[in-house]
Formats: structure tokens, C-alpha cells, sequence
């Protein structure tokens, strides 16, 4: 079988390497693009684009999504806080999302092949010059330079940076779920009782994404599963008007046969899916490996999520793009130094803060405190805010929420 060249093999067509192919495309770069998933098969991901992302690359408003500019939240009691967002973000399908960022990729003169590559398909040149890569199939591509955009399980990035343990590791899981017939659908995001994470209700354009984010060394499927069916239903029930807090166990009595009513009626129509996101310590922040000879990592496959949210779009399309800069530029070598400049304190410090993010603070979950204090504290609320779109950083933050505080109403 012939052996097709190119410049640059990307292994991984989510955002961080469609991305990334459309911009070396439009460079002049023949490129090779790899998607192994099967077709249709979305990642688990709430699909929230921050305004952040979207005030860097404002051609992501073509992919057909829903804007947001409200958000609930609910502390672990069930405390709600309603932020009005001074800068709207979108929430994707990521099927629509990933299939437009992939279209434009070829539209620009990516070569795309459907193709599943195995860590034990990928091997350098016979000169040391480049590799080549061989599918389940059978075809075989070679290139002067490999990209890993292959997301957390990456075969990349474990043939040639090492795996990451499951401590640096979490489990999104969650359903696809119908819009809700009466009321309206609010985006929501609801901390967990007693554990460290949150759940998610984002809306699309034909149904909602509920999901659940969480450290994997402590996942406990059968009980996080539990929390998130309760979740599911409450959100219903609110929007029918019998509850009044997105966590039912406290009206359970008075519920009785609604709440087995929507129960049942879920169960007809979602649809499961999970996934792995990267969840980086400070100290593998400071030592992690993105690039070598010939090779470089972009997006979830070098570790680019936010270890408090999980939030890893901005990141991989950040990367993507300091990346083709460098490539398209001769300077291959700043990469890792471009990265960790721009982006990697702020993950860094993410890391610092995630233990007493959903820690104890004043004799209550921080998470509780929080929402607490934003409920009667506008410039906390608003601070808030920033954080969700993307516009407020971790680097800082403890003294913009000290200021806010001081600061008269």
C-alpha cells in the first residue's frame, strides 16, 4: 500500500486539531487530520464556549449554538444564585460544534481521513526524520511533524509524554435529554452535597446536556449517578413550578407520584455518555512535557483543562493557535514556553486553589460560602460572574474578591 506525505499528521479532529489544521492549511501546510470517533459520537461536555473564546475567535458564532447571558447557580444546600452575565457565552451540541470547526478544517485544505490510530501504529521514519502512521485498516501516512489533539486518553501523549495517573485525571458522565414542555431552560450549575464537583443543566437548541464533573480517583458511579437523577428531575419539576429548589429531597414527601411521574418519562428519552478530562497538580504543571523532537501536544491531550471546572475548549483552541504560529513562523522550539507564558500560570494557580475550592471555609463548604456571600454582595456576584465567562483568571483573584468586598455597593 502506498504511503501518503505530508508535512504534518494530527491525530485527534476535536477543536484543538481541526483547529489547528485549518490555520496550517491556510498556511500553505499539507496537512493530514485523523478522526477515530465514530461518527455522530459527541464528547461528554456541557459545550459552554466561553465570551472569552468567542471574543478571540468570533467565527465560532457561525457554528449554530444557543447565547447565554443567565446563569443559576445552587450552593450544596440548595441556596440559588441568579447571575446576569455582562458578556453572554454559548452553549454548543459538540457534535455541531466539532463538525464545524472539522468542515472549515478541510474547507481550508486539510486532508481528513476517518481513521482510528493506535499507540502501536505510530512509529518514527527509518532516517529518525519524521513518522509515519499506520490505521486499523491498514492505511499508512508518514510527516515531518506529529500533533497529539486526541483528547485526555491521548495515544500520543502516552507513547511520548507518559500517562497521567488517575489522580490528574475526572470523569464527566451525564444524558441527553429532552426540552422541557412547560417553562423555560435555564442554564444551571449546582454543586454537589458532600462531594467535590458540581453538576451541569446546559440547553441547546433541541435539548438540554445534564452531566456531572468529578475527581476519578473517588468516583463512585452508582452514587454521583443518584445525585445527577435528582438533579435531572428537579430541574423539571422546577419548571412546572412544583419545587423550588433544584435538589428535591427535601419535598419528597409531597412529590410522591410527580416525581416518579418524570422519572419515568426520563428514562424513555435520555441518552447516556462519559468521558475523561485532565485534572493537572501544580507540580506536573511545572514539569509536564508538550513537545519534542517532531512532535507537540495541544488541547486535552497535554493537560489543558481547568482543574476546578474542567473547562477545556478556550484552552485547546489557545493552544492550537500558539502552536501554527510558531510552526508557520520557524520557531517551533517557543512553543512550551509560549504556552506556559500565556495560559499555563493561570492552570497552575487553578491547581493551587482546587483543594479549598471545594474544601471548608467559615465552618461550611467554600462552594457554600461563596454563594452565600455573591447573594448579597453584587460586586462578589459580578466578580463571579467574570470567572464563569472566562474573563477573570485564577492568578489574582483573592485580591479582586478581597477589593470587591471593600468596595461600596
Amino acid at each position: 500500500m502506498n504511503r501518503e506525505a505530508f508535512d504534518i499528521l494530527i491525530v485527534g479532529a476535536g477543536p484543538a486539531g481541526s483547529f489547528a489544521a485549518e490555520r496550517l492549511a491556510r498556511g500553505g501546510v499539507r496537512v493530514a487530520l485523523f478522526d477515530g470517533r465514530p461518527e455522530g459520537e459527541p464528547k461528554a461536555c456541557g459545550g459552554g464556549v466561553t465570551a472569552k473564546a468567542l471574543k478571540a475567535w468570533p467565527h465560532l458564532l457561525g457554528a449554530v449554538g444557543r447565547s447565554v447571558d443567565e446563569l443559576e447557580m445552587y450552593s450544596p444546600s440548595g441556596k440559588r444564585l441568579h447571575l446576569q452575565l455582562e458578556e453572554p457565552f454559548a452553549i454548543y451540541s459538540r457534535v455541531a460544534f466539532d463538525s464545524y470547526l472539522r468542515d472549515r478544517a478541510r474547507d481550508a485544505g486539510a486532508n481528513l481521513f476517518y481513521e482510528k490510530i493506535s499507540a502501536q501504529g505510530i512509529a518514527t521514519t527509518e532516517n529518525n526524520e519524521g513518522w509515519f502512521i499506520r490505521s486499523a485498516s491498514g492505511g499508512e501516512w508518514s510527516g515531518r511533524m506529529l500533533l497529539g489533539a486526541d483528547g485526555a486518553n491521548s495515544v500520543v501523549a502516552k507513547k511520548l509524554a507518559g500517562s497521567l495517573p488517575p489522580a490528574e485525571m475526572e470523569v464527566a458522565f451525564g444524558y441527553r435529554a429532552p426540552l422541557p414542555e412547560k417553562g423555560d431552560a435555564p442554564a444551571v450549575i449546582a454543586f454537589l452535597p458532600g462531594w467535590d464537583g458540581y453538576a451541569w443543566a446546559f440547553p441547546r437548541l433541541d435539548h438540554i446536556s445534564f452531566g456531572i464533573a468529578t475527581a476519578q480517583l473517588t468516583f463512585n458511579h452508582e452514587w454521583l449517578d443518584s445525585q445527577l437523577w435528582k438533579f435531572m428531575i428537579g430541574y423539571y419539576l422546577m419548571r412546572i413550578g412544583n419545587l423550588t429548589c433544584i435538589w428535591p429531597d427535601k419535598n419528597m414527601n409531597r412529590l410522591g407520584a410527580t416525581y416518579e411521574q418524570v422519572a419515568t418519562e426520563l428514562q424513555k428519552t435520555v441518552e447516556p455518555y462519559a468521558s475523561r478530562i485532565p485534572k493537572l497538580t501544580a507540580e506536573t504543571w511545572a514539569k509536564r512535557q508538550t513537545q519534542g523532537k517532531g512532535w507537540a501536544l495541544l488541547g486535552d491531550a497535554a493537560g489543558f483543562a481547568d482543574p476546578i471546572t474542567g473547562e477545556g475548549i478556550y484552552y485547546a483552541l489557545r493552544s492550537s493557535e500558539l502552536f501554527t504560529a510558531c510552526f508557520l513562523e520557524g520557531r517551533i522550539d517557543s512553543y512550551e514556553q509560549l504556552w506556559r507564558q500565556d495560559f499555563g500560570n493561570d492552570l497552575k494557580r487553578a491547581s493551587e486553589m482546587r483543594a479549598r475550592f471545594y474544601g471548608n471555609f467559615l465552618s461550611g463548604r467554600f462552594t457554600e460560602r461563596m454563594i452565600q456571600f455573591a447573594g448579597i454582595h453584587p460586586n462578589i456576584r459580578r466578580k463571579m460572574g467574570e470567572l464563569v465567562v472566562g474573563d477573570q483568571g485564577y492568578v489574582g483573584l483573592k485580591g479582586k474578591l478581597i477589593l470587591s468586598l471593600i468596595r461600596p455597593f
